[in-house]
């Protein structure tokens, strides 16, 4: 089984935000044993921020950007070698990755990163990722790593994406009141809209609105999904070896799952270079039962410069977005054949992914 274990700021810090070096170590015990097991693992690791935190102190004040780059840039080189030094213990090679953003926006970079995780693995390496903060600025990083890991869970076809915070899973109320208890499977469709609090917690940049929002975008490309208590003794060995006695909430997969292209696109969204309006009765094709591509007689307005590749977002006469999808032209050319018949499919279906 191929496994995809993000690691939160929460789990790996202690109370005063320096990184806490005996939870990092039993971790590592833990994901020795599933290496053990026979299972593939991929790390998605916070702590290079609280890791740095504590190796300089700053004469003059920084702004949250600038102490996110400083403080990770010390802290990432000083969290890759605990890691190398806890796992060499086992005689377990680690290899770092660093990604940004913008590293999963085209496919070339997108299969480039692909490729790289894919022969670590094939060699019985752990990769262990997170996200560059040393260059990423703030409208262009990712949410927190929930986002990153389930980005690497799709695009290593991972089995399944295990999420560690400092709680127990998806209250069905506010967590520590009387009554509320972890909601142990969530089926595909279920809203939790009402449970989730949209707080952030503790050192992480996300709270548990991001977590439940990725790990249903995750279930729904096939992949399991769990939330559990990264601050609970041998977590990991427990959700393997007695889940069902194990406090945590699970994400059943969606059994109808994308093809490897449309996982990507489906989480490129955000790296759309410009919209295409389509007619209503283009609308109405599209959202029926058949596969189809979208034809550009179909469109009516061309928003944007994009070039042949690139990711665009549909939308419909109001506005409303109907899916994403790569296009098959640049831009001034879908502009130049806009409405015309007999030619290729502005998006392709293989390269379609609706909403």
């Amino acid at each position: 089984m191929r496994l995809v274990i993000k690691v939160g700021s929460n789990v790996l810090t202690r109370d005063d935000g320096k990184l806490d070096i005996t939870r990092m170590s039993a971790l590592v015990d833990q994901v020795a044993w599933l290496r053990g097991e026979g299972h593939e693992v991929i790390l998605v690791s916070s702590g290079a921020v609280a890791s740095g935190r504590g190796e300089l102190k700053v004469s003059h004040r920084l702004d949250s950007v600038e102490q996110r780059q400083l403080f990770s840039a010390l802290g990432q080189a000083k969290l890759i070698n605990l890691y190398y030094d806890l796992f060499r213990e086992y005689r377990i090679p680690v290899g770092q990755v660093l990604t940004m953003k913008e590293s999963f926006a085209t496919r070339r970079e997108y299969l480039n990163q692909r490729a790289c995780m894919a022969v670590m693995l094939d060699n019985g390496v752990i990769p262990i990722v997170n996200e560059n903060d040393t260059v990423s600025v703030t409208e262009l990083m990712f949410t927190d790593n929930d986002e990153l890991s389930g980005l690497i869970a799709a695009m290593m076809d991972a089995d399944e994406l295990i999420i560690l915070s400092n709680i127990d899973g998806i209250y069905d109320g506010t967590p520590g009141s009387p009554g509320a208890k972890v909601i142990p499977e969530v089926a595909p469709g279920r809203d939790l809209s009402t449970y989730i609090s949209r707080e952030k917690s503790g050192f992480g940049r996300g709270g548990m609105l991001t977590k439940c929002n990725i790990a249903r975008q995750v279930a729904d490309e096939g992949i399991r999904v769990v939330i559990a208590n990264g601050k609970r003794d041998d977590i990991l060995k427990a959700l393997m070896t007695s889940p069902a006695t194990t406090l945590h909430t699970e994400f059943t997969p969606n059994p109808d799952a994308a093809s490897n292209v449309k996982k990507w696109i489906a989480h490129s969204a955000s790296f759309a270079k410009g919209v295409v309006r389509i007619n209503s009765k283009a609308a109405d094709v599209l959202r029926g039962d058949r596969a189809v591509s979208l034809l550009l007689v179909g469109v009516t307005a061309i928003e944007g410069d994009f070039e042949e590749g690139d990711i665009i977002t549909i939308a419909d006469e109001s506005g409303s977005t109907i899916g994403v999808g790569r296009s098959s032209y640049g831009s001034d050319e879908a502009r130049r054949l806009m409405g015309a018949h007999d030619v290729k499919p502005l998006v392709h279906y293989d390269y379609l992914c609706l909403e």
